[in-house]
């Protein structure tokens, strides 16, 4: 009787024993990560960097060569410097005008010269008229009389001499006339420029603005060659500035003029500043095999806040969808283990897979493009997304204990969001992004960090 009772109580033990172990070992080795399906607005951008610029920036130069004796005075008063405010025709530097002084005098002496010249040459032109004249009246009267007893053969060559000869004088004198007025033309030239010169020697503003930058020094040697050198940098207004933005060719496409654009600097952390784009430019550059194409955004600075050349970080508006159901990007790319789906469909979704083995992962990747694009045809993945391309999608949704599939429209993304449509989605279900298992447990991540799903988990 005591060996029964001994070997029932073994049993006992062992049945227990080997019930705990199932339960302890039935467990699931990991839990959901989950987030709500929300309704929401969703804005679909294309990012990009410039710098941003005055709107119209005039570059003063010096046309002669010389040394720089001062600056002048701008319109507060204080000596031109940088962030000096000037109005047009305000003086902005000398330069030594000793040289251009000295050639100026001696165009005003060859100028006086060659007046001169002409005065003498007029005045000698009207004694060759006179003596034509008189010449003429003697050939007339020669040639009436002709050669006889009263005038010879020889006065009679003589007078018709005189005659060719006045008359090739008075050419002469006409030709030495022109030619004079020819030499005041040129000295007039030559004084011209020696004035010219001497004005340039004192540099002033073509507009109104303000002084960006001041490239000289007093003492320094401007030499003009070529080009002329460049003495300082004018904004005309800095209250409008423009953007200056590279957009790579994956993403101009859907660059248009008065498009709406958010950008950011890091001078103001956490403030948005607005701007429309003006154009796009055609000189594309190269860097690197990768094309991109300047974007002129214009915007408002009233308030002076933003500084020529600071780096934009921008946001061009590409779509704005308002009220439409969104879900993060992850959970288009998870797929749930086999004993995760629920029973009612398992069944379904285990046909579905076998029919098209590897569809599922195939599609979830396309549907979903990842959260921080690394390459061109991650980017035009995006685009393709943005350019309203409807794809289908699947999402699973937690069902108690198991999860269960919903078929969705895949709109556009805003590289953490995604907008979805379809008539099973409900706001504030749970829908899975991931797991949990037991061995990361007690691991620190990056919820941050991008993550690739496969079936049966992570990896």
């Amino acid at each position: 009787m005591k060996l029964l009772l001994g070997v029932l109580l073994l049993l006992a033990l062992a049945a227990g024993a080997g019930g705990w172990y199932w339960q302890h070992n039935s467990k699931p080795s990991f839990t959901f990560k989950t987030a709500e399906v929300k309704r929401g607005e969703l804005l679909a951008t294309i990012s990009a960097t410039g710098t941003i610029e005055p709107e119209e920036v005039i570059d003063v130069g010096a046309q002669v060569n010389g040394l720089l004796l001062s600056f002048g005075t701008d319109a507060d008063g204080h000596t031109v410097d940088y962030r000096s405010k000037v109005t047009k025709d305000m003086v902005l530097a000398n330069i030594d005008p000793l040289l251009y002084t000295a050639a100026l005098e001696s165009a005003r002496a060859q100028m006086a010269q060659a007046r001169a010249t002409l005065l003498h040459d007029q005045a000698d032109l009207g004694r060759l008229k006179a003596l034509l004249a008189q010449a003429d009246n003697e050939w007339k009267r020669a040639v009436k009389i002709g050669p006889s007893d009263a005038l010879s053969q020889n006065d009679y060559d003589t007078f018709q001499a005189n005659y060719g000869t006045a008359v090739a004088n008075l050419s002469v004198g006409n030709a030495q006339v022109e030619q004079a007025n020819a030499g005041v033309a040129q000295a007039k030239a030559t004084l011209d420029q020696a004035e010219a010169n001497v004005k340039y020697c004192t540099i002033k503003s073509p507009v109104d603005g303000e002084i960006i930058d001041r490239r000289v020094n007093i003492g320094q040697t401007v030499v003009s060659g070529l080009s002329a050198p460049s003495l300082f940098l004018i904004a005309k207004d800095l209250k409008k500035m423009q953007l200056w933005v590279a957009v790579n060719e994956a993403d101009v496409g859907n660059i248009h003029p008065g498009q709406n654009t958010t950008f950011t600097v890091d001078a103001y952390p956490g403030d948005v500043f607005k701007g429309s784009v003006n154009r796009v430019r055609l000189n594309a550059t190269m860097t690197q095999n990768v094309v991109t194409y300047t974007v002129e955004v214009n915007t408002d600075n009233s308030n002076l806040r933003l500084l020529p050349y600071l780096t934009a970080n921008v946001q061009f508006e590409v779509k704005k969808d308002e009220d439409v159901f969104l879900v993060p990007n992850a959970a288009l790319r998870w797929y749930p283990q086999p004993q995760s789906v629920a029973p009612d469909v398992r069944a379904q979704v285990e046909a579905a897979e076998k029919q098209a083995p590897g569809a599922q992962q195939q599609q979830q990747t396309e549907a979903a493009p990842a959260t921080a694009p690394a390459d061109a045809s991650d980017r035009k993945s995006r685009r393709r997304h943005n350019a309203e391309v409807e794809k289908t999608g699947t999402i699973w949704i937690k069902d108690g204990q198991y999860v269960r599939p919903v078929t969705v429209t895949v709109g556009p993304t805003d590289t953490f969001n995604t907008e979805v449509a379809g008539p099973d989605l409900k706001e504030g279900a749970e829908v899975i992004v991931g797991e949990i298992h037991e061995e990361d447990a007690g691991q620190t991540t990056n919820p941050f960090a991008p993550q690739v799903f496969r079936r049966g988990g992570r990896r």
